[in-house]
């Protein structure tokens, strides 16, 4: 109860200080995309030596250490929390098609693929929805502003961070877990946070020849493809062209329903 207690404490206290942030952005410039410039840099420029001497030096053990079979294991286990998430989100928002397969996915997932960590749902052709959180509130008509960059997390929004916040500390792995093995669910959490600051890292690597200020370009592509995702036209001055495809996902607004209603 103690834990619980601290727990929905930070929450909340974490939910404020984001809404803060959002509230002190709107000083800023009105349609600046990145009214928060000079803090967020100073958060990049701090984000640079950690990655470099912290997070590179663990995945690079990490990817050494545990074969491939391995980390493809840690990463299908938190793929499917996040398929159950997106369902959940996609639920709430109305996409039903959606919801369905990713619902699918965790039950065959989490019955047949020893609680997700075999992919059988992939085998079977079953596509992700990719929602989560961050564009559930924005389909409920909550703004994305301001844009944040969190070292060690990488670019967010205020929405998007309040979704990460809110699906972290409703997490199934703690549900589950608990008190009744802190060890077991330190460890969970610990693989998880490894597995996915690889993908950073590996992100990072991509951008290493980069011909442009690779803040500005980690904001731009970012928030464009959240703009898409969530149906979103622009942000701030980040304009979406009429043809903008991120190249393996869905938009929001272009559901099967949708395609159905305009197929002639």
């Amino acid at each position: 109860m103690k834990r619980m207690f601290f727990k929905k404490d930070g929450l909340c206290f974490a939910l404020v200080t984001l809404f803060v942030l959002g509230g002190c952005a709107t000083t800023g410039t009105a349609e600046g995309d990145d009214p928060l410039e000079p803090f967020n840099r100073t958060m990049y420029a701090i984000h640079q030596p950690l990655e470099n001497y912290v997070a590179r030096p663990v995945v690079e053990v990490y990817e050494t250490v545990v074969p491939k079979i391995g980390r493809d294991i840690v990463s299908n286990f938190f793929r499917n929390i996040d398929d159950l998430f997106s369902g959940i989100s996609g639920l709430l928002q109305g996409k039903f098609e959606k919801a369905g397969h990713d619902f699918g996915r965790v039950i065959i997932n989490t019955s047949f693929g020893l609680c997700g960590i075999i992919d059988f749902a992939s085998d079977a052709d079953i596509p992700r929805g990719g929602e989560d959180l961050g564009l559930l509130l924005a389909h409920w008509g909550i703004g994305p502003r301001p844009y944040l960059f969190v070292p060690l997390l990488g670019p967010m929004t205020v929405r998007d961070g309040t979704g990460l916040l809110i699906r972290t500390y409703t997490s199934p792995v703690d549900i589950a877990v608990g008190n009744e093995s802190v060890a077991l669910r330190n460890s969970l959490w610990g693989v998880g946070s490894v597995s996915a600051m690889s993908v950073g890292v590996h992100a990072s690597d991509a951008l290493a020849n980069i011909g442009m200020d690779r803040y500005t370009f980690i904001r731009s592509a970012y928030l464009q493809r959240r703009a898409y995702l969530a149906g979103d036209s622009a942000f701030g001055r980040i304009k979406l062209d009429e043809d903008y495809d991120d190249g393996y996902s869905t938009p929001s607004s272009e559901t099967s329903q949708d395609k159905k209603d305009t197929t002639p």
